[in-house]
């Protein structure tokens, strides 16, 4: 049997395989009409690339004529004829420029209305409009590249957990129960009055239970749900590579997903070079003031308090009198255009309004430490190491804002791995800051030295949690598991005051005998938005949902009536004008 993706198909050949090697060969192409010239010739289409058919202009061929001069743009035909090579002159660089097939049938399929807006890459169209008509954006050939290397990635990544690692491919339950913290869950109602089922935001308890189970070794291309409102470039459903071991440390888990990203990393993109860098939770939120910072460029914080330790400038001592107090800085080079900047270093000098505030041996100190040169931006920042979160955020403004004056920063065609490691256990809860939450999730187990904190200063414990960071994206995240049931009940209990009665199913198993285990989960969606330059994620989903969590093609959500609500024991209260609710 003839393999490969004309197969098995009505067509000899795909649009974008046909080359000088092919001439004189008769051949049959199936695909969308791209373009329609002066009765001349027909530009066809399909996922591979485009192909320039002859209109025949013999009156021996009126009919094949008639039938290509006839027909729209967007419509479906199957073409038949010989591969002839282009006159001289008339070849362009397309992979299929040297040749042109001459019709000598033509079967029309379907006649495609005007659409919406044309499927090409220059012309501009709204992505609410893509969205509402996605059957046709995904036509474009960007899509379709999109959605190939996808599936490469995927296919490779298969290949390598299950045939070079001994992995097995194990499906999970979409229909699961509610999980203590996290993210907030989707909602399915049952049959049985008060008792609903949650959408899974990930496999995390399964793929445990399935350690548990012997069965050593599981992955899955898994669906996952989160119900996180409208958050930019975020989706309610989206895709993770869930991965667990049992028997295995950290250093496993991380050259494990270094050797399968290595092994199914597209060829057009170059080769990535392995092991990752690593550095501690610490070190990130000192050097970059983020978790996920991205290493593609410099400009590191610098501490500075040192410098004014002696100071009496008012805010500059308030900050340094603090618990945690310090004095922050990022040098920014090339930072002083246009705008009068705060700190500007000018001929080897600070030109700031706080230089009339500091000594000049302050001044060369500060300029030395942070190896300012002329034409530098010096920003600094006074307050609790709880303001390095704005550095790092006010450090990528600045790399946005250089890249858009036309100053190269980061390279777009880059790709800088890392993992950062050591993160805290638990993170005081925004809104009640005594009380402790999973930085993780409550299953991630301690690192064995502060394991003896977690009855004293929880808040102290560093964690066995990992995450994979590209490009300044966490692209994955995991960790080593608890698996004794008595540690796992006190910090459910103990530590973040959850009902462990949630999670009899999942204690009683790790007290039957539950081997070491660790694992990660990679979000697909990001990891292939960034390896193809997509400006969203929504570019590399077929079928993505809006800002808003909307499907703008089939206007889902939707409603549902009282009729077929009540076996599910629902009915709806509509809000009112006033904001209350109708009775």
């Amino acid at each position: 049997m003839v393999s490969g993706p004309s197969s098995l198909s009505l067509r000899t050949h795909t649009c974008g395989e046909l080359n000088v090697d092919h001439v004189g060969k008769w051949v049959t192409l199936c695909g969308w009409v791209q373009y329609l010239r002066q009765d001349l010739f027909v530009i066809l289409r399909d996922f591979s690339g485009l192909t320039q058919i002859l209109v025949p202009q013999e009156e021996s061929a009126s009919k094949v004529k008639a039938d290509l001069c006839d027909l729209t743009v967007e419509s479906v035909i199957m073409v038949t004829g010989t591969v002839r090579k282009r006159p001289a002159g008339q070849e362009n660089k397309m992979p299929t420029g040297e040749i042109e097939v001459l019709a000598e049938n033509v079967e029309v399929f379907n006649v495609s209305k005007k659409l919406p807006f044309e499927i090409k890459e220059f012309v501009k169209k709204s992505e609410s409009l893509r969205m509402q008509y996605r059957y046709l954006d995904l036509r474009s050939s960007r899509m379709q590249k999109n959605l190939r290397l996808r599936s490469q990635l995927v296919m490779k990544m298969r290949e390598f957990l299950c045939n070079e690692h001994g992995f097995v491919d194990v499906e999970t339950p979409t229909l699961f129960k509610r999980t203590p913290g996290g993210a907030k869950e989707f909602v399915v109602p049952s049959r049985e009055p008060g008792l609903f089922y949650s959408l899974p935001q990930s496999p995390q308890q399964f793929k445990q239970l399935l350690m548990v189970a012997g069965v050593d070794r599981y992955f899955q291309i898994a669906r996952c749900y989160r119900d996180e409102g409208s958050k930019p470039d975020r989706q309610p459903e989206f895709t993770q590579v869930d991965i667990e071991m049992s028997f295995v440390d950290q250093e496993g888990i991380r050259t494990l997903v270094e050797s399968m990203l290595q092994h199914s990393w597209p060829a057009e993109k170059g080769s990535i070079q392995v092991p990752f860098q690593t550095m501690t939770y610490e070190e990130a939120m000192r050097d970059y003031g983020v978790d996920k910072p991205d290493t593609r460029f410099n400009m590191k914080l610098t501490d500075i308090s040192d410098i004014f330790s002696s100071t009496q400038v008012e805010f500059l001592r308030s900050a340094l009198d603090q618990p945690e107090g310090s004095i922050q800085a990022i040098l920014v080079p090339c930072g002083a255009v246009r705008r009068k900047p705060s700190h500007e270093v000018h001929n080897g000098t600070l030109k700031s309004p706080l230089k009339k505030l500091l000594s000049a041996s302050v001044t060369d100190v500060l300029i030395k430490k942070t190896q300012a040169q002329p034409g530098d931006l010096l920003l600094i920042a006074a307050g609790t190491l709880h303001s390095r979160p704005l550095l790092g955020s006010l450090r990528l403004q600045c790399a946005e804002l250089l890249e858009s004056h036309g100053r190269p920063v980061r390279d777009p065609l880059a790709f800088h791995f890392l993992w950062v490691v050591d993160f805290p256990l638990f993170l005081p809860k925004e809104d009640e800051p005594q009380e402790l939450e999973s930085a993780h999730h409550p299953f991630t187990a301690p690192l064995p030295e502060d394991t003896a904190l977690l009855f004293t200063e929880p808040h102290k414990v560093r964690g066995q949690h990992y995450d994979l960071v590209l490009n300044g994206c966490e692209i994955g995240g995991g960790s080593i598991r608890i698996h004794r049931a008595s540690e796992q009940l006190y910090v459910l209990k103990n530590i973040l005051k959850e009902d462990p009665s949630q999670l009899t199913h999942l204690l009683e198993a790790l007290d039957f005998g539950a081997p070491p285990h660790g694992g990660i989960a990679l979000g697909l969606d990001r990891l292939v938005s960034i390896i193809v330059g997509a400006a969203s994620i929504r570019d590399v989903i077929a079928f993505p949902k809006s800002f808003r969590g909307h499907d703008l093609m089939s206007r889902a959500p939707d409603t549902v009536s009282d009729k077929d609500l009540t076996p599910y024991h629902i009915y709806v209260k509509w809000p009112t004008k006033q904001g209350g609710e109708e009775k």
